[in-house]
């Protein structure tokens, strides 16, 4: 099933329209203004792969080129790569911990462990 994304003009927002095939005839109206002055727009594509790929991917050397075990910065911003990759909920937690991490915080707890509401 084809999946098109307009632009539009009125309220600048995205709008995408599924439809059930690529022939089918195609009369977007914007959801959020109600105006009809839309352009398409260039969608992104997706390609199936299996978790082990995609895992497979992350840990790569080319991957972990970049990574410096030893910074935590580098460590947050290849976690958040890796459950973005994932596309699970891992939690509220966790992103707001990768953001601390990312922005020079240690996202310890008073005790020291990582979240700190959680017993040993």
């Amino acid at each position: 099933m084809p999946i098109y994304e307009y632009r539009c003009a009125g309220c600048r927002r995205t709008v995408t329209v599924l439809t059930l095939r690529v022939s089918e005839a195609v009369d977007p109206v914007c959801e959020h203004c109600g105006s009809r002055d839309l352009s398409r727009l260039l969608s992104r594509f997706a390609m199936v792969r299996s978790d082990d790929a995609r895992l497979d991917d992350l840990t790569s050397d080319a991957a972990l080129g970049g990574v410096d075990e030893t910074d935590p910065r580098s460590m947050a911003r290849w976690m958040r790569k890796m459950g973005d990759e994932l596309g699970e909920d891992l939690g509220d937690d966790f992103g707001e911990v990768v953001d601390e991490i990312e922005h020079g915080g240690d996202a310890g707890g008073d005790d020291g462990t990582a979240g700190g509401d959680d017993e040993p």
